[in-house]
């Protein structure tokens, strides 16, 4: 079955010749690209509207709906009605289904007028099925990504990217983020501190905050994003800095949630699962009213759930509500809201003794009443205009707003410990914290396709500005009653590898959260801004050369007040405000050359650089400028077998040769007056390759497989082992998914609506803990050896009409292994577990 075009996808259209404002005029009816060449003339726009049942005269979705020799074309709703597109002219309108004997009839399309056309009643075909050929859905080389900002397909691009549809999503039946990672080769979880978030990695850089974005806009990723929202993920990897500034270099994560569509629909659900886990979800679109220039979506899921961990429960509220504006033939606005309010138990693990994993993966160290409280709110607003044949611009303004309260037992960090009577004994704490935080961002990207001489142009020149404003309040321990001077800093003491062991507990002891007192209150308000131009040039058939430039700003002040308490007293901070300011800028440039020897294949190579801004100060007391980070890549596009299969292979190296670290006690420029001084001696290499492999529906087979490689170490460092490895990064992972949809190949029997399928994931061995220091006499600290484990999964799936059933039977084979975060957050993977999933479309 073909597939909705995502919104945004539409948006950019134009830029490569696509007819925006029909596709924006019928948005959730039109499913199949329209005209790759030729622009739009809205006076001379028309529609086609009819019914296709078969010949009992039951309505039959899915079916394609095309006009011959172009791309205009649609599928059927689930009421076998369609409605298409398409500029005055005359045509052969193609009626088309697998199982079903094709209809041919010609139409005239009048400019303002909609045709609609008799009722098609299509007839069985007893035609043994000898090719398929699918249309309406693009090859993954063929797609355009709006993170990439370009309207043109990743085939002509020197990057590696890869999308991952709605359709895949609700296939694997993801409720995470960590679900998706089998849809996209190298892209891996590095921890799941506290159990609260989910941080993902990928070439052996961490995706932060400024690596993920919702809807092309940065999003903070302490929370877990709600996955049910979704319409598409997008995953550029390497480099992104030219288009959006200091992003780390291991690529950038996008979210494009659902959009509004003019015909009505939805669906509502409940998932349900293991460890008392239930989740409603409702979806509802259409027109408001009786528009055709104005059409909503609300999404929203309740989600509540204990855990297989002991203790630990949650339950989270989600909303996303957007409108859709054709304010004319050629411009349109959208409005998203976004609100995500989420309580969980913090979960630290396990705990860790001697640089060592005792296994469990139910023990629980944290309390009872322990809780980590996020609410998360965003707006955007996105405004699309076609100024002419050549230019289009598109406006993006967005607001977030992040709060989170936590309060949790002291995380247990690695526990130095001998075997005997006291082993594993650990003196419990409490941490409390609070963070708020307001985002703003303005991003304006102007685009043109267009030709000067030989040469044809892909042009995109643009700036964007965003702010932080951030406080976060951090608390400490009080001081004692007995020992005036000193803190109260024991809750009690435990065993964590038996709970209910008795211990002797200390004398005086904190009772609570409330004990404790502020320690300090950070303010920030860092500031960006940039400017980019980068033009896509086509020098002949085969050749095509991707050059540009960003020039980034950034201001990071920083306010810190410090409160009267014993832990700062004894740092000789108290009562203090310390206020500091930094400014740094930065030019990132991108060079790529693709060559394309046939229309379906290319060869690229690329460099380009990011920038990653550093805190310190040198021995003089001055600020240390960014660190510049290189990275190269080449790799090899195919879409194979008329475009039914793509295989990318992407090798690549980044070089981080200016990586801050401290001066090491001896050294020439060693300063006792600033012992935590830094310089730009350390040196982080990665390299790797990277194998996408990822097919179209071809009769009732789905495939999505890849394989990635990395090795990320010290190449240079005064601080660690030269050659050692970095922490988190799996030096290889391999994942599958394989579907069959039996589909209307097997006529209007059972089996019609079945679909079945697997997927596995393999995540090779990796590294936690804390990096040895080499220039630390007797240095305590030690690497965590982290299992490698295979995950596997099966799926099957059931509609009938308008009602569908999926179970899913996750981590069949049980493995064990863990997620870690330093040495204090050693969070064990889901056992096997069960969840079906009960789905009606309105």
């Amino acid at each position: 079955m073909s597939r909705p075009l995502p919104l945004l996808l539409l948006l950019s259209l134009p830029l490569a010749g696509f007819s925006h404002a029909s596709l924006a005029a019928t948005a959730g009816e039109l499913r199949l690209a329209v005209p790759a060449h030729g622009a739009d003339d809205a006076a001379r726009r028309g529609w086609i509207a009819g019914r296709v049942t078969n010949t009992e005269g039951q309505a039959v979705e899915g079916v394609t709906v095309a006009l011959k020799g172009t791309s205009y074309g649609a599928s059927t709703q689930e009421n076998g009605n369609f409605r298409l597109a398409a500029q005055a002219g005359s045509y052969q309108l193609v009626v088309s289904s697998i199982g079903y004997a094709t209809q041919e009839v010609a139409v005239t399309v009048t400019g303002g007028e909609t045709i609609t056309l008799p009722a098609f009643a299509l007839a069985v075909s007893s035609q043994a099925l000898t090719e398929v050929t699918v249309t309406g859905q693009k090859s993954l080389n063929q797609r355009a990504m709006t993170v990439g900002k370009l309207p043109v397909p990743t085939l002509d691009l020197p990057q590696s990217a890869v999308t991952v549809e709605r359709e895949v999503l609700e296939q694997q039946q993801v409720l995470r983020l960590s679900d998706a990672l089998v849809n996209v080769s190298g892209l891996y979880v590095t921890s799941t501190t506290g159990g609260t978030q989910e941080e993902l990695g990928s070439r052996g850089f961490a995706y932060g905050s400024n690596n993920t974005f919702k809807n092309g806009v940065r999003f903070n990723n302490g929370i877990m994003p709600e996955a049910s929202s979704l319409e598409r993920m997008e995953v550029l990897k390497g480099s992104a800095a030219i288009l959006y500034g200091n992003v780390a270099a291991g690529g950038v994560l996008n979210l494009v949630t659902k959009k509004p569509q003019f015909e009505r629909g939805g669906s509502v659900g409940l998932r349900v699962g293991s460890f008392g886990f239930w989740k409603p979800t409702v979806d509802v679109y259409g027109a408001i009213g009786d528009s055709k220039k104005a059409a909503f979506r609300l999404n929203g899921t309740y989600e509540q759930g204990n855990s297989f961990r002991d203790v630990v429960k949650s339950d989270r509220v989600y909303v996303n509500p957007s409108l859709l504006f054709e304010l004319s033939p050629k411009t349109t606005l959208v409005l998203e809201g976004d609100y995500l309010r989420d309580n969980r138990t913090p979960d630290y693990g396990i705990g860790a003794i001697n640089y060592e994993i005792p296994a469990s993966r139910t023990r629980f160290l944290n309390l009872a009443g322990a809780n980590n409280a996020t609410t998360q709110t965003s707006a955007t607003a996105t405004l699309t205009t076609r100024l002419n044949n050549t230019w289009s611009l598109r406006g993006v303004a967005g607001f977030q707003r992040y709060d989170n309260e936590l309060r949790s037992a002291s995380r247990p960090t690695n526990i130095v410990s001998t075997p005997g009577a006291t082993y594993g004994n650990w003196n419990r704490g409490l941490q409390r914290s609070q963070t708020s935080e307001n985002y703003y961002l303005a991003q304006l990207d102007l685009t043109g396709t267009f030709n000067t001489g030989f040469l044809g142009h892909t042009l995109l020149v643009g700036a964007d500005a965003d702010q932080y404003q951030t406080n976060s309040v951090a608390f400490t321990t009080p001081e004692s009653a007995l020992r005036p001077g000193t803190a109260v800093t024991v809750y009690d003491a435990i065993n964590i590898l038996d709970r209910n062991k008795e211990l002797a507990q200390p004398a005086e002891r904190l009772s609570s959260f409330d004990q404790l007192v502020r320690n300090s209150l950070t303010k920030g308000n860092t500031r960006r801004a940039g400017f980019y131009v980068q033009d896509l040039m086509s020098v002949s058939e085969k050749v095509k050369v991707l050059a540009g430039v960003r020039w980034s700003y950034q201001e990071t002040p920083s306010d810190v007040f410090n409160y009267n308490t014993i832990a700062n007293i004894n740092n000789k901070i108290a009562n203090t405000y310390v206020e500091t300011r930094r400014y740094d800028n930065a030019f990132s440039p991108r060079l790529g050359v693709v060559y394309q020897p046939i229309k379906t294949s290319s060869v690229f190579a690329s460099y380009s650089n990011s920038f990653s801004p550093n805190s310190g100060i040198d021995t003089d007391g001055n600020t240390l400028r960014p660190s510049i980070i290189q990275q190269y890549e080449a790799g090899i596009k195919n879409d194979l077998f008329n475009g039914a299969l793509s295989a990318n292979v992407t090798a690549y190296q980044i070089v981080n040769s200016d990586q801050a670290q401290t001066i090491q006690p001896g050294a020439p420029n060693f300063n006792e007056s600033r012992p935590s001084a830094q310089e730009l001696a350390g040196e982080v290499t990665s390299k790797g390759v990277e194998v996408d492999v990822q097919s179209k529906p071809m009769m009732g087979w789905s495939l999505i497989t890849g394989y990635s490689y990395n090795h990320t170490s010290y190449t240079k460092t005064n601080t660690y082992i030269n050659g050692s490895r970095l922490r988190y990064n799996p030096a290889h992972t391999a994942n599958l998914s394989l579907f069959y949809n039996f589909g209307s190949a097997f006529g209007d029997t059972f089996l019609r609506g079945l679909n079945a399928g697997v997927t596995t994931y393999y995540v090779g061995d990796r590294v936690a803990g804390r990096s040895t220091r080499v220039n630390v006499a007797n240095d305590t600290y030690r690497l965590i050896e982290v299992p490698n484990y295979v995950q596997f999964d099966a799926s099957l799936g059931y509609t009938y009409n308008r009602v569908g059933v999926r179970v899913k039977l996750a981590n069949i084979l049980d493995e064990l292994s863990y997620n870690l975060h330093d040495d204090n957050s050693v969070n064990p993977i889901a056992p096997r577990n069960f969840s079906a999933t009960v789905s009606y479309k309105l």
